[in-house]
């Protein structure tokens, strides 16, 4: 068997355009291998995030990871932390695992936990992008919960995102298949 396949579009590139603005990470870079302390197999610890230069009318934010490149038809969500508030402008390497600012929360992601899930490429696929995307909303809360699903998150994130940042660091198994 083969995973071989098409690359996957940039998946905030399908989306209706909005603003962007700037984040910053001690941790990842957009393009570059990410250190095996943000992987599944390595450290499993979210990156330090920040970000400036949002829409002014923001009322929080919404955090995500997101593999466009999983083998599977609707990619693969690695964190979904909900509900920051506007005030909250940096995540320190390993948030994921702190408390988090009141009425922020984690939602579940495809690994089906709830947290930050860390970069995890089947073996002998090839490099996936980890797309962390700091979304500025116009709301200060998105109107779902812990137990929602990260598409029903995506698709609330779509009616009330003004700006989105966008750091996307990449990351390939080093193990490989054999031939079944």
């Amino acid at each position: 068997m083969t995973l071989d396949r098409p690359t996957a579009p940039d998946p905030y590139e399908l989306l209706p355009a909005v603003g962007s603005f700037e984040v910053t990470s001690k941790d990842v870079a957009h393009g570059e291998p990410m250190d095996p302390s943000h992987t599944l197999d390595g450290g499993n610890a979210s990156p330090q995030l920040s970000w400036r230069g949002f829409p002014e009318a923001t009322r929080g934010f919404v955090v995500t990871c997101f593999d466009p490149d999983a083998p599977t038809p609707s990619g693969f969500w690695h964190w979904l932390l909900v509900d920051l508030p506007v005030t909250t402008t940096e995540l320190p390497t390993g948030a994921a695992d702190e408390p988090l600012p009141p009425g922020a929360f984690h939602a579940r992601n495809d690994f089906g936990t709830s947290g930050y899930g860390g970069a995890a490429p089947p073996p002998g696929d090839g490099a996936h992008r980890y797309f962390f995307v700091v979304h500025a909303v116009d709301v200060d809360s998105l109107g779902v919960d812990a137990a929602t699903s990260p598409a029903a998150i995506g698709f609330a994130l779509a009616f009330h995102t003004l700006a989105r940042a966008v750091v996307a660091p990449v990351h390939a198994n080093p193990a490989t298949t054999s031939e079944k």
